[in-house]
């Protein structure tokens, strides 16, 4: 016997709201609120560990960029079919506002973009992910606002009571007459918060540093990605029975959690600010003297 179907909660109708001649997406919008949640906490952090204002968001204007590119590379290589395949439209790997941002690619390119800024600031990369890191996954929870609002991201089909609604245009070919599923974007969402409150916590407790609170926050979120993935229904390139994003994310758990033990058997503690202000000023001592 199945749940009343009252029991789901309903997708949103729309997901853009014209302004006159500008349409306003969602997706977008819940994007840029996610990143202007990860600047803010990030720089919070990073003034208590030393550091100076501004410094987070001065490193944004390239990290932002850079992630938001490696997202959408990301995304279209492991799923090329749509742009790529029999059917598929090359220009439509241009269309970020349609969804389609992978994390992994976007914490790539988006660590190369901090680097550039850091080292354009004298400041070490290491504590500045720690300051950033919980931050990130909450701008990822935020993000996956914006998934629901487009009906994506969802999961098998379900009667559970906190089953999500999908209209019949976004459902799987297959499952038409089915209505409700796993709300997989949800069930991120909740996991991320709850690894921004562990990393925060972890980091009070034992005075993360050297690139620990990232790596924890890294480590954390791919194994709610693991069981997150064994849920999701949509097409997606696998090897060996498994999705790549499973993978990608075994991978990176056991890279993680790798640098995590060496780092704290290597460089135990936290830098102090004083090193933060050291780094700065020989940076910008090697600059002068390159001019």
């Amino acid at each position: 016997m199945t749940m009343d179907v009252l029991a789901s909660f309903p997708s949103p109708s729309e997901g853009v709201w014209n302004l006159g001649p500008l349409p306003l997406r969602a997706y977008a919008l819940f994007i840029i609120v996610g990143i202007g949640v990860a600047i803010w906490l990030g720089d919070r952090r990073w003034v208590a560990r030393g550091g100076r204002p501004g410094d987070v968001m001065e490193i944004a204007t390239w990290m932002v960029p850079f992630g938001i590119v490696g997202g959408r590379i990301y995304h279209v290589i492991t799923s090329p079919q749509a742009y790529f395949g029999e059917g598929g439209d090359p220009v439509k790997a241009l269309f970020i506002w349609e969804g389609g941002l992978g994390i992994w690619g976007a914490v790539l390119l988006g660590g190369v973009g901090a680097w550039i800024g850091c080292r354009r600031r004298g400041i070490p990369l290491p504590p500045y992910a720690d300051a950033l890191a919980p931050g990130v996954v909450l701008a990822q929870a935020i993000g996956r606002l914006g998934n629901y609002v487009n009906q994506e991201l969802y999961g098998r089909a379900t009667d559970l009571p906190w089953a999500v609604e999908i209209d019949r245009d976004h459902r799987p070919a297959d499952l038409l007459e089915q209505a409700t599923y796993h709300p997989v974007f949800l069930y991120e969402l909740l996991w991320n918060v709850g690894v921004a409150a562990l990393v925060i916590w972890a980091d009070r407790r034992w005075r993360l540093g050297h690139g620990r609170a990232f790596a924890l926050y890294v480590a954390a979120y791919t194994v709610g990605r693991a069981w997150i993935e064994a849920l999701r229904i949509d097409p997606a390139n696998e090897l060996f029975g498994l999705r790549l994003n499973e993978w990608t994310s075994l991978l990176v758990f056991l890279g993680a959690v790798t640098y995590f033990l060496l780092s704290a058997r290597l460089r135990p503690g936290r830098e102090s600010p004083d090193e933060l202000r050291a780094r700065r000023t020989d940076q910008r001592s090697d600059q002068e003297a390159a001019v």
